[in-house]
C-alpha cells in the first residue's frame, strides 16, 4: 500500500503540472514566445499519456475500493460472486499497470524525438553487399510509410550490380530516433547471390548508422569553418543528371567532416539539406561519447555505442531473422523485409525499459 500511496503521489504531481501547461499554452504571452510556446507544447504531449494512464489507473483503484465494501455488505449470492470476479479481475491489472506506469515515469532521453539522418554502407560481400544495402533501404523506407513517417534521400552511391554502395537519408516524424536508433550496427545475411552460378549460400555484410538530426541550437557552425564546393549530379555510370552546378559538398576544416548532397535540382535545397546533415555529424561527435558510456550497461544499445557490431542476420535458406542483442528470432523473413520490423524493435524496447528500471532501482 506504501508504494501504491507514494505512486499516487507522484502521478497527483504530474496530474497538475499538466493542467497548469494545459493553461499556460492558452496564454497569449506564452503563445507570442515561440520558443517558449515549443518547449511548454513539447513537455505537455510527453506528459499525455502518462496522465491518461494514471487516471485509469485511479479509477480501478477506487473501483476496487467500491467493489469491497459492497462485497462487505451484499448478501446476495450471485452478486457478491459477481463482485468477487470484477474484483479478481481488477487486481490483477494492477502489477501490469504499475509496471507501465514505472517505465513512463522514467526519464526521458531527449534524443528520442528527434528526426535521424540514417546511412547504410555495404560491407563485406562486394557486389552482394551492395545489393543487401539495397534491400535494408527498402525496409527501412516501407517501415517508415507505415509510420507516417517522411524519407528524403540525400546521397547516394550506386552498386555496379544494383543496390547500393551507401545511401543517405534523413527521417522526419513523431519520436523517430527513439525507434530507429535500435537499428545502428551490422547487418549480416546469409543467401545464394544473385552473382553466383554454383548455388552456394555467401555471408555478405552491410553497416547501418542512425544519427539523431541536430537542430540549429544544437550546435553553432562558423560560416568561416565550411568549405563550400559545386558540381554536377551524377547518375549510375557517372553521367551527369543535369548541367547546372546544383550539387553541394560541404567540408567542416576543423574536424575533416564531409557531406554531400545532390538529390534535389535546387542548389539552396541541396545547401538546407547538406547543413542539416553537416550540424547532425558534428552534434554526434559528442552524442557518441554519451552512447559509448551507455553501451556499457545496455546489451540492446551495443551496437550504437560501436558500429562494427554484428546485431542482426537475415538467413534466406531458413527464412529466419535473429537480433543478436536479445537472441530473439522470427521465421517471417519476407515480412521483415517488406518493413514489418515492429516485433523486433518492441522486444529490443522492452529489453531496454527493463534494464533501465533496473539502473533506476540501484
Amino acid at each position: 500500500m506504501a508504494i501504491t500511496s507514494s505512486l499516487l503521489d507522484k502521478l497527483q504531481a504530474i496530474r497538475l503540472r499538466f493542467e497548469e501547461i494545459g493553461t499556460q499554452l492558452t496564454d497569449p504571452s506564452v503563445i507570442s514566445d515561440t520558443k517558449r510556446y515549443i518547449k511548454l507544447n513539447k513537455e505537455y504531449k510527453e506528459l499525455e499519456e502518462l496522465v491518461a494512464v494514471s487516471m485509469d489507473y485511479k479509477n480501478i483503484l477506487d473501483n476496487i475500493e467500491s467493489t469491497k465494501a459492497l462485497l462487505k455488505e451484499e448478501k446476495d449470492e450471485e452478486m457478491r460472486e459477481m463482485a468477487r470476479a470484477e474484483l479478481d479481475e481488477m487486481e490483477e491489472r494492477i502489477p501490469q499497470m504499475e509496471e507501465e506506469i514505472k517505465i513512463l515515469l522514467l526519464p526521458s532521453d531527449p534524443e528520442d524525438q528527434k528526426n535521424v539522418v540514417v546511412e547504410i554502407r555495404s560491407g563485406t560481400g562486394g557486389d552482394e553487399a551492395s545489393i543487401f544495402a539495397g534491400d535494408l533501404f527498402r525496409m527501412y523506407t516501407k517501415f517508415c510509410e507505415d509510420k507516417g513517417w517522411k524519407v528524403e534521400v540525400t546521397h547516394t552511391s550506386e552498386g555496379t550490380s544494383g543496390g547500393y554502395k551507401e545511401v543517405v537519408f534523413n527521417v522526419s516524424g513523431n519520436g523517430v530516433y527513439g525507434i530507429m536508433k535500435y537499428e545502428s550496427g551490422v547487418h549480416r545475411v546469409q543467401r545464394v547471390p544473385q552473382t553466383e552460378t554454383q548455388g552456394r549460400v555467401h555471408t555478405s555484410a552491410a553497416t547501418v548508422a542512425v544519427l539523431p538530426e541536430a537542430e540549429e541550437f544544437d550546435v553553432q557552425i562558423r560560416q568561416e569553418d565550411i568549405r563550400k564546393d559545386t558540381y554536377c549530379s551524377s547518375g549510375p555510370g557517372g553521367q551527369s543528371v543535369n548541367t547546372t552546378y546544383s550539387a553541394i559538398r560541404l567540408t567542416h576544416i576543423p574536424t575533416g567532416i564531409v557531406v554531400t548532397c545532390q538529390d534535389q535540382k535546387s542548389q539552396l535545397k541541396n545547401l538546407d539539406k547538406a547543413m542539416i546533415e553537416l550540424r547532425t555529424r558534428i552534434y554526434n561527435l559528442e552524442h557518441q561519447k554519451y552512447l559509448d558510456e551507455i553501451s556499457s550497461k545496455r546489451k540492446t544499445m551495443v551496437s550504437t555505442g560501436d558500429r562494427s557490431a554484428k546485431i542482426r542476420t537475415y538467413n534466406y535458406p531458413q527464412g529466419r531473422v535473429t537480433d543478436h542483442r536479445v537472441n530473439f528470432t522470427l521465421y517471417n523473413l519476407t515480412a521483415v523485409m517488406d518493413g514489418d520490423i515492429d516485433a523486433i524493435i518492441n522486444k529490443l524496447q522492452m529489453e531496454e525499459n527493463a534494464e533501465r528500471l533496473k539502473e533506476a532501482e540501484m
